[in-house]
C-alpha cells in the first residue's frame, strides 16, 4: 500500500515564530504537547529541551519523522518525545494540554471540531499564520520585523 500523501508539504516554521509559540503557549514541564503536522520535529523538540514537556509529533511522511526521532535523541529529548506516523485527522488529542499547528486555513478548519471536543477545559492551541475561521483566538500575536511576519493565534478552551 503506497504511503499517505501530505496534504501539505512540509515548511519549516522560522526560529524566531517557534520561540514565540513556545512562550506564547506559557510551558511547564507538566504539559503535554501534541505537534499536527510536525515535520522535522524541531518545535517540539525545542519545546522539551526548554521547558522539559513531554510530547507527541504527528505526520504523514516517515523521512521526516525518521528526522524528528533523530534530532529528539541528539538533543537528549528523545526518552520525553514521540513521533507517530498517521493521519492528523483520526489523531487522538485527548492527553494534549497544548497544540501545535502550522497547516493551510482549510486543514485548520477540519480540524477544529476534533480539537473542540477532545481537547480538555484549560488546553490551549496555538497556530502558526492562520487561524480558525469564525473561531476567534483569545490572542493574536503579529511578528514584526521577522523572518515572514509571522501571525501566531492562541485559544484557550474554555
Amino acid at each position: 500500500m503506497p504511503a499517505p500523501r501530505p496534504d501539505i508539504g512540509f515548511i519549516p516554521t522560522p526560529a524566531d515564530a517557534m520561540a514565540a509559540m513556545l512562550k506564547l503557549a506559557d510551558l511547564s514541564p507538566s504539559d503535554v504537547v501534541y505537534d499536527l503536522g510536525c515535520g522535522d520535529g524541531r518545535l517540539l523538540v525545542q519545546a522539551a529541551v526548554d521547558y522539559g514537556v513531554r510530547g507527541v509529533g504527528v505526520d504523514v511522511d516517515a523521512a521526516l519523522l525518521r528526522r524528528a526521532q533523530a534530532r529528539a535523541e541528539q538533543e537528549g529529548v528523545g526518552d520525553r518525545l514521540t513521533f507517530r506516523q498517521e493521519n492528523l485527522f483520526e489523531t487522538d488529542c485527548r492527553a494534549a494540554t497544548v497544540v501545535f499547528i502550522y497547516l493551510l486555513p482549510h486543514l485548520n478548519l477540519r480540524l477544529r471540531p476534533r480539537l473542540q471536543t477532545q481537547l480538555q477545559p484549560g488546553s490551549c492551541i496555538v497556530t502558526h499564520m492562520f487561524d480558525m475561521g469564525d473561531w476567534l483566538p483569545d490572542l493574536t500575536l503579529r511578528l514584526e520585523p521577522s523572518e515572514e511576519d509571522s501571525v501566531l493565534y492562541l485559544w484557550r478552551m474554555p
